[in-house]
């Protein structure tokens, strides 16, 4: 049973949040306030509708790829959308539809946590035990957690709020800017707060535990967050991930063709992932992607591995991880890098399986525990333990059928960060990590500029015209006409 099945009936049944932008809200009297939130029944589905933001929100459906993988040097934009043209060439302007639709998407997920947090501590129901008023507690400051990383990641420094707005007054909802690290010291400091509180597990049921925010994903959560933030903190991920590792939820690597094959999520790899029941409860996300013969369609696919990244997988003879997660495909349409004429083969992304018609049930990883084995011997490195940082790196390479780092390949610590990064690429290609990495290690800029991928109707290679400016997104232009106290990205 999913979580979404648990909390169903409650989730029809209360009206518990509009899904308007949260700098929309109208006033919420304190009467209306206490009476939407009474019961047990009531915040349970609150909670619900914060954890429904995954599905509601289309970055977390398939835009994370956008901003992620065809952003980067992992996919082109195909399709034949302009705006998604212009975040593949990083031409994205404040007006951008999708710069607007993601940060209030977000807001609004953050407005949802807030309004759990604001009331479970006012609810007095004998039905609502202290262990699960506690929780309840955890996986809303999880949850909120998690969109403020997504934020601070897209924009840099954005308006910090964790409490309800209660009022449409200009000092309510004219918010400044807090600072880059002012966001990620709320995130960190609430995800320890919400590791505390919450379980390993919340029966044997797995279907829940992948569904719902637990310690070991708050844990989780917080080294990637402590590896981000500006003066990364690597003894703190080190001492995150020996959490994680030691929870009782014994998350560990498996094959890497069973977690895409369609059929074995909530496994146990994955430490958090977005469900999906198909149906009206379905994904549109893999329609969009796989090949005609596999959607149904034969319209021209968005998010198609580039020339660059086939390379790196081809270079490493990885094809294991490359088989898994692309599968080439004659078309029709005519794509300017693979080939530029109907009927050359291309690659498509492949890592979800079933298109399902626009309802599919494959579900999204948010944080599965093959990025943390990396992370580990990222965090090792950076802090001098080079042979412990190689024995992690070697446990993703024996599970890819790789033979373990040559000296090569890890003999200094500017080596294996190389290595390291190369081995996340080919390990989380087209699952919205890769913008992330790069900007981390400190070479998005000279990766973006020294990238060769040449434009085959005119021969051409492209200038992707990179620029410290261009790593985080600019504000949306509608937040910055609304709010006179936001001040706008360098551009």
């Amino acid at each position: 049973m999913k979580l979404h099945n648990i909390f169903v009936a409650l989730f029809i049944s209360v009206a518990f949040f509009s899904c308007d932008d949260y700098l929309e809200l109208e006033p919420i009297s304190l009467e209306t306030s206490n009476s939407a939130y009474e019961s047990a029944s009531q915040i349970e589905a609150a909670l619900v509708g914060v954890y429904e933001s995954f599905q509601s929100s289309e970055y977390y459906v398939w835009d994370n790829l956008l901003f992620q993988d065809v952003r980067s040097d992992n996919c082109y934009a195909g399709g034949d959308n302009p705006e998604i043209f212009q975040l593949d060439y990083l031409n994205i302007a404040p007006t951008h539809s999708r710069v607007y639709k993601h940060w209030s998407n977000m807001y609004n997920a953050i407005s949802k946590a807030n309004l759990v947090l604001y009331h479970i501590d006012n609810i007095d129901d004998p039905l609502l035990t202290e262990v699960r008023k506690n929780q309840i507690k955890g996986e809303a400051l999880f949850l909120r957690s998690y969109h403020y990383f997504t934020l601070v990641k897209l924009w840099g420094g954005v308006p910090l709020i964790t409490s309800s707005i209660t009022s449409t007054e200009p000092e309510a909802v004219n918010i400044p800017r807090a600072t880059t690290e002012e966001i990620f010291t709320q995130i960190t400091s609430d995800l320890k707060i919400a590791a505390s509180l919450l379980p390993d597990a919340y029966g044997n049921d797995a279907g829940i535990n992948k569904a719902r925010a637990t310690a070991g994903a708050a844990n989780a959560l917080a080294a990637k967050a402590y590896a981000q933030q500006p003066n990364p903190d690597y003894e703190a991920v080190l001492d995150h991930i020996e959490a994680v590792e030691s929870s009782s939820a014994n998350y560990q690597l498996i094959d890497y063709n069973l977690l895409f094959d369609g059929n074995n999520y909530n496994n146990a790899e994955s430490i958090i992932e977005v469900q999906y029941l198909g149906g009206n409860e379905g994904s549109y996300g893999p329609q969009l992607l796989l090949p005609p013969s596999i959607s149904g369609d034969s319209w021209r696919k968005f998010v198609t591995p580039s020339v660059d990244l086939v390379n790196a997988f081809d270079a490493e003879g990885d094809t294991v991880r490359k088989n898994a997660g692309i599968l080439f495909e004659s078309v029709q349409w005519v794509d300017e890098f693979w080939g530029n004429a109907a009927g050359a083969s291309i690659p498509f992304g492949y890592k979800w399986k079933n298109a399902s018609g626009w309802a599919s049930a494959d579900n999204v990883y948010l944080i599965r525990y093959g990025d943390i084995v990396l992370l580990k011997a990222e965090a090792l490195n950076e802090t001098n333990k080079l042979q412990d940082a190689v024995a992690e790196v070697n446990k993703i390479r024996t599970r890819a059928q790789l033979p373990d780092l040559t000296t090569a390949q890890s003999d200094s610590k500017q080596t294996l960060r190389a290595t390291i990064l190369n081995e996340r690429r080919l390990e989380l290609f087209l699952e919205g990590q890769r913008w992330d990495d790069l900007a981390r290690f400190n070479v998005l800029v000279s990766t973006m500029n020294n990238l060769v991928e040449v434009d085959l109707r005119t021969g051409k290679q492209i200038d992707y015209g990179m620029t410290e400016a261009k790593k985080i997104l600019p504000i949306p232009q509608q937040e910055l006409d609304r709010n006179p106290a936001l001040k706008q990205n360098p551009l």
